[in-house]
């Protein structure tokens, strides 16, 4: 007898079978992610090697690049326009007077602040309004008197400015034109200083060439006779090529043949000799030399005895009229100082191999050593190791510990420094580049480099010139430091040191910035000074917010918008130490306002590839209106790949009293991004 089913059977058959399909499901989907990853592994693996393959090529094209450059030193050089005593002079060009918001008349204050329900009868709510009407009038013309009064003594400290700049530029032209009349007239002291000039003062030479010299006139004679530094061997790099291998995963360098290296060096000192004296005699408009007697030499050490100092490697005496007659730009450059001149190059100057050097500098007398000077030494005119040295006494008066490397065989490191510092401190790699120049973004990555090679917690680039935004881009988030010469300065002067940067003519006081006591800001008024680490340059911005929505468009302070309708929040031009300034009175924000929102973006027009990875150790201080610190607030660092940052908040509390949000979200599109979160249409 049949028994009819109850359908758990097919029930459960039919869960087995969903099951089934679930787990081939899952196998499928788990074969198709290896597979995704694997082949995810393989484009990245193929990225990395193009990558290193690309870097390795790179280095290649600058090896390339810097030999070409040697090879053709000479004939670039004489395309260099010559010295003129006219490109000393300076133009009487004066900074015009540029107020600010000094300028810009008192706005009115807000009436309702003064504005009273005093009284019940009509006579006496009459009375309490013109009281009311003449307080307000009494202060805005007591606000605007004290507007004109810091005016006026801001544009007195102008013109004092402006009245000892333009006389100190006029003393500078004036002494110009009396050293071109010394020049005309012989005079030793004028030839040596006008001479000296011209060389310093090209535009020749690579950045990395020394240029030290030592130089007398004979003026009856009327010969130049000089000692100039040449190159060490060091300059023709020792690198032919640079290739990639994959299956190390490092990069193999090739060398350059000792023969080519050494032919190479003693062609760039020849080019070297027959250089300096185009450029002496190209100068010569007033006709003050007849002959130049030029020795080149390095330091080194004399390979006979061991000490150190100056071995010449070349030697000639140039006749005006057989100089004359010479095509740079075409001859052979050993050739012709050794025949055509009848000069002296070293057969292996490589090897320190000297010569018997002509007629010396202090042969004639009047010598003169333009380097340095008596008061701070000039860093661009400084001996390389010297200006080495110096950098390494400034590491040591800062609390570290430091020394210069060999000139040789130093792995791209100048100076060694030890900071013993806690957890922040360690080892420092330092290079020096004596540029006048901006830095090549190059130089910071080969500093990285670097870095990576020696194992060090930092590298520090110091420079007598600045870095441009492809290197202050490349070094943000990466343990680097670059040091400008303006910077660098400042650091000497501040631990006790001696440098400056150019011909030393001193300005007057620097030109007069008004205080933020002296924009109008009332008492009741704060200044919110920010300041961080890193060159990027930033804007500081303000919103007055009710929660997370701008009051309007016109309450987005920013550089088109300097201040909100009621004056309560403006842009001020920062004080030192401070890189941007936001004033702001928080007890005349708007009724319906509860936040002051600051933000900070990356400048497109200054650094258009940069992002805030460098914005670090940021802070805000709160200053009232005579710049007095009445506190300091932290706030967040960028990342990479955010251009704009909210920095934190200000919200009105429920007694009035106002407290700081640290902020920290970041935003990759910019400021438009930011603010358009905020509610503002951006178009």
């Amino acid at each position: 007898m049949s028994r009819r089913s109850t359908g758990l059977a097919g029930a459960w058959a039919e869960m087995q079978r969903q099951q089934q399909r679930q787990l081939e499901a899952d196998t499928r989907r788990r074969r198709q992610e290896a597979q995704q990853a694997r082949a995810r592994e393989r484009r990245a693996a193929q990225t990395y090697r193009e990558y290193r393959q690309a870097e390795a090529q790179r280095r290649t094209d600058e090896l390339d690049a810097q030999v070409a450059a040697l090879q053709s030193l000479l004939a670039a050089g004489c395309r260099a326009p010559a010295f003129r005593a006219a490109s000393l002079m300076r133009p009487e060009d004066i900074e015009p007077f540029a107020p600010g918001p000094l300028a810009q008349p008192v706005p009115m204050p807000d009436f309702q602040h003064y504005a009273t329900q005093s009284g019940w009868t009509a006579g006496r709510r009459a009375q309490a309004q013109a009281e009311a009407l003449a307080r307000f009038e009494r202060d805005r013309q007591a606000a605007e008197a004290e507007r004109q009064r810091r005016l006026a003594a801001y544009e007195r400290q102008y013109r004092q400015w402006a009245d000892a700049w333009l006389a100190e530029l006029r003393r500078h032209n004036a002494g110009v034109l009396r050293l071109a009349e010394g020049v005309r007239r012989g005079d030793p002291d004028s030839v040596v200083e006008y001479f000296s000039a011209a060389l310093y003062a090209s535009t020749a030479w690579p950045e990395d060439f020394p240029r030290q010299v030592t130089v007398a006139y004979d003026p009856a004679a009327r010969q130049l006779v000089l000692d100039w530094e040449l190159p060490p061997y060091g300059v023709v790099p020792e690198t032919k090529s640079v290739r990639y291998v994959a299956g190390t995963d490092q990069d193999k360098e090739t060398a350059r043949p000792v023969g080519q290296r050494r032919a190479l060096y003693r062609e760039v000192l020849a080019q070297c000799m027959l250089l300096v004296l185009h450029e002496l005699f190209a100068a010569d408009e007033p006709g003050a030399l007849e002959s130049v007697t030029l020795n080149g030499f390095v330091d080194g050490h004399d390979p006979t005895t061991g000490r150190p100092g100056h071995i010449h490697l070349a030697t000639v005496m140039a006749e005006r009229a057989t100089f004359r007659d010479l095509h740079l730009a075409q001859v052979d450059a050993g050739s012709c100082l050794a025949d055509a001149l009848r000069g002296q190059l070293s057969a292996r100057p490589d090897q320190l191999t000297p010569v018997r050097p002509g007629r010396r500098p202090e042969e004639v007398g009047d010598r003169v050593v333009t380097h340095g000077g008596d008061e701070d030494p000039d860093l661009y005119q400084m001996d390389p190791l010297a200006f080495e040295n110096l950098v390494a006494d400034l590491f040591r008066a800062m609390g570290m510990q430091a020394v210069t490397t060999q000139r040789s065989g130093d792995g791209g490191v100048d100076v060694d420094a030890l900071d013993p510092t806690p957890i922040r401190g360690g080892k420092i790699v330092v290079q020096v580049k004596r540029y006048r120049n901006t830095v090549p973004p190059t130089a910071v990555r080969d500093l990285y480099g670097t870095v990576q090679d020696t194992g060090a917690n930092k590298g520090v680039l110091v420079t007598t010139s600045k870095f441009g935004p492809g290197s202050h881009t490349f070094a943000g988030g990466k343990p680097l430091e670059l040091i400008s010469g303006t910077e660098l300065v400042d650091l000497l002067h501040r631990h006790g040191l001696r440098g400056r940067l150019g011909d030393g003519v001193r300005r007057p006081a620097a030109r007069p910035e008004p205080q933020a006591a002296d924009l109008g800001l009332p008492d009741d008024h704060n200044v919110l000074g920010m300041s961080w680490t890193g060159g990027v340059a930033l804007d500081v911005c303000a919103l007055v917010c009710r929660g997370d929505r701008v009051l309007s468009d016109d309450h987005f302070v920013f550089f088109n918008n300097p201040r909100s309708p009621d004056g309560s929040v403006r842009a001020l031009p920062a004080t030192a130490p401070d890189k941007a300034a936001i004033g702001v009175a928080f007890d005349a924000l708007p009724g319906d306002a509860d936040r002051l929102v600051l933000v900070a973006a990356v400048d497109p027009e200054v650094n258009p590839d940069a992002d805030l990875s460098g914005f670090s150790d940021a802070h805000i201080r709160l200053l009232d209106a005579r710049l007095t610190e009445l506190g300091r607030l932290d706030v967040s660092d960028g990342r990479p790949g955010e251009t704009a940052l909210v920095l934190g908040s200000f919200r009105r509390r429920a007694g009035g009293d106002w407290d700081f949000v640290l902020g920290g979200r970041g935003y990759p599109g910019g400021l438009a991004e930011l603010v358009g979160d905020f509610g503002i249409e951006v178009e």
